[in-house]
């Protein structure tokens, strides 16, 4: 009586399935249908952590082997009366057993003595084996709730080991070890449970695993930080897509949740379809929205631009970093590559004098602009310039006092030819950007034949005796040298400058809030390009999140950034853990901000950022240091290097997501397919 009333209650809970699964195996027991039973074998030893178990030929064929990683279920020998429940084992080695010499010694003989057959007696004696399991918790019906499970990291209590049988579970069985703790929100396939390389079938039985499909919850990814590690072309860019993929379908059928996904696309293979794999443009071309360096007449994408005058700081940092690539650069140019212009929200910290010689250079830089042929839209630089005196007009007028400009256009006119009708006239101060090239090219060219030692030219500031420093003279120089290839050695570089990307940000932005997927095509880019978008693009994405979080209008919405070769953008010490990305790390579960980065080393990336990721794919390492890292930095991967040491094949992950309790192994599907 007491048994019916214990399966009554438990009837809808999903753990009801073992009672059927032993009452079946005791069946095919009695009636001796051994060829298809799933004992497993006996335990000899266990602990609180591990268990040994003994086991023979007859019944690893039967149950298509016990590869290591395989998953067994330990139960206790009469579940009568109390709830259902099974521990959980994995396969960890070959254990030696008390006969092991004996049956060496016996193996031994035989072979020496080349022995044709054996009697079955002997074969009886030699079929038997012992195998090690790791023990990783224990299932069990929710005490508060009978129609749930639940799952522990440990187990209750170690009994005498001869109390325990175990056997390979089903498909049912295997269905709640994978699936049975992920979130039933945002729930999506991911792939196929895969435990081994191998696929040849042991003993030709056909293995129940190629049934079982693995679940994910969107829920765990959104606002977590979720990292991918693997060799190249093993399968992690696959991952990312899947993962992207699913999150738009599963957003798209509720409304809860929202989610904006921002792809840094290194390859443009996200954007742009290939022979190899359709893109997810193609796929979702509604809910995609491509920005591109290099635009594709094939994929409709918006440009994805700097614009090198109203961010300026910025912008002569970028310029600097691409020119000294270059392997003849020297001189004036060198020097150029070195200065550092303040935002315009530093100079509205600084002393009248001081903001107004540093806003000269930023003049000087949109000079240096100008003259290589960078398209801007002057009204929106003229916003961008205050006075200089309490009722000067805004403009582009470098604010010369009438002494130094009369000097400068004095010299140059007499190094020039002209009509004996023509007279000498200082124009009017400048009120458009090429009227403002033209003024600082003739002081240019006055200071460089003067001298600066010598030139009469003086502040009209109190403070200083020079009107020019040396960052001036650079950059003054760099605008019109009187050798050399002054602003062409920036032409090139006129493709990464957009006069309308002022508006990029703000854009991007627009899209997310609007769970948009973008996707941010850097094909073929610079480095330092990719990382300066990169950084000022998640900085924007930082921000809004936290403004929203701050004005309590974070409700549900999420972002997710997607990072490839995330070791060239994220620190490895933690001393440089100021940065966007290690914010990221630390604050970005509370302004719902997810990261899914990838990289080939988990040793490459800051050992803090690590600890803080909660899902991990991880394909195959070459690497028996990384393989160690990984166990160090998340205790579950301890016991499953070698296996990630050992296989290769493209899109074989080792899983673990916040919904799991260990480390699964799944063959995720191709995008696509």
């Amino acid at each position: 009586m007491q048994n019916f009333l214990t399966k009554s209650r438990f009837s809808s809970n999903p753990l009801s399935v073992l009672n059927q699964f032993l009452d079946e195996e005791k069946a095919k027991e009695v009636v001796g249908s051994t060829d298809n039973w799933k004992f497993a074998g006996y335990v000899i030893d266990i602990g609180f952590n591990t268990a040994r178990i003994i086991t023979s030929d007859p019944y690893k064929k039967a149950i298509g082997g016990m590869p290591r990683g395989s998953f067994l279920i330990m139960v206790p020998e009469d579940l009568e009366g109390i709830a259902p429940h099974f521990s959980l084992l994995r396969v960890s080695g070959v254990a030696p057993t008390p006969l092991t010499n004996s049956v060496q010694q016996t193996y031994f003989e035989l072979h020496k003595k080349s022995m044709p057959e054996l009697d079955r007696w002997t074969v009886s004696e030699l079929q038997w084996g012992s195998i090690d399991c790791d023990l990783l918790g224990m299932f069990y019906p929710n005490p508060d709730d009978a129609k749930k499970i639940e799952f522990s990291g440990d187990i209750n209590a170690v009994v005498s080991a001869h109390r325990y049988r175990v056997f390979s579970p089903d498909e049912r069985i295997l269905n709640i070890i994978i699936n049975g703790m992920v979130k039933s929100e945002l729930n999506q396939s991911i792939g196929k449970l895969r435990l081994t390389e191998c696929r040849l079938p042991f003993n030709n039985a056909k293995s129940n695993l190629e049934d079982v499909a693995v679940q994910i919850s969107l829920k765990d990814f959104l606002g977590a930080r979720t990292a991918m590690f693997g060799k190249t072309r093993l399968g992690k860019s696959n991952v990312v897509k899947i993962i992207a993929n699913a999150t738009i379908e599963a957003l798209s059928s509720q409304s809860e949740y929202k989610c904006g996904q921002l792809i840094f696309d290194i390859n443009g293979e996200y954007a742009n379809t290939n022979h190899q794999n359709k893109s997810l443009k193609e796929i979702h071309p509604s809910d995609c929205i491509v920005y591109a360096l290099h635009q594709k007449t094939e994929t409709d994408s918006r440009p994805l631009r700097l614009n090198f005058y109203t961010d300026p700081s910025e912008g002569i940092r970028v310029l600097g970093s691409l020119m000294q690539v270059e392997s003849n650069i020297g001189g004036y140019a060198k020097s150029f590559t070195h200065i550092d212009l303040p935002t315009f929200d530093d100079i509205e910290a600084m002393g009248y004098g001081d903001k107004n010689r540093t806003y000269r250079k930023i003049q000087m830089f949109w000079a240096i602009l100008k003259q290589a042929n960078y398209k801007a839209k002057e009204s929106d630089l003229i916003e961008l310039l205050p006075p200089f005196s309490a009722s000067g007009p805004r403009g582009f007028d470098p604010k010369f006092t009438d002494e130094n400009r009369e000097f400068a256009y004095r010299y140059v006119w007499d190094q020039e030819e002209h009509n004996e009708d023509e007279e000498f006239k200082v124009p009017a101060s400048p009120k458009t950007l090429d009227e403002l090239k033209r003024e600082l090219i003739v002081f240019a060219k006055y200071v460089q034949s003067k001298g600066y030692d010598t030139n009469p030219l003086k502040s009209s500031s109190a403070k200083r005796d020079e009107i020019f420093d040396g960052d001036d003279l650079v950059l003054l120089t760099f605008l019109s040298p009187n050798t050399g290839r002054g602003t062409k050695w920036i032409t090139e570089y006129k493709e990464y400058h957009d006069p309308n990307a002022s508006s990029l940000v703000k854009g991007i932005i627009e899209d997310l809030n609007n769970s948009k997927t973008v996707i941010l095509d850097m094909g073929s880019a610079d480095e330092k390009i990719r990382k300066y978008f990169s950084n000022m693009i998640s900085t924007a994405v930082f921000q809004e999140q936290e403004r929203k979080f701050t004005s309590n209008n974070l409700n549900s919405h999420f972002v997710n950034l997607f990072f490839e070769e995330a070791h060239n953008l994220f620190p490895r010490t933690v001393k440089d853990n100021t940065d966007v990305y290690s914010r990221f790390a630390k604050e970005g579960a509370k302004f719902h901000i997810g990261m899914i980065y990838s990289t080939q080393s988990p040793s490459t990336i800051s050992q803090e950022l690590l600890a803080q990721t909660e899902n991990f794919f991880v394909g195959h390492l070459s690497s028996q240091d990384e393989a160690r890292s990984l166990g160090k930095v998340n205790v579950y991967y301890d016991g499953v290097q070698q296996d990630i040491l050992s296989s290769k094949t493209p899109g074989y992950m080792r899983m673990l997501t916040q919904s799991h309790r260990f480390v699964v192994p799944v063959q995720v599907k191709h995008f696509g397919s």
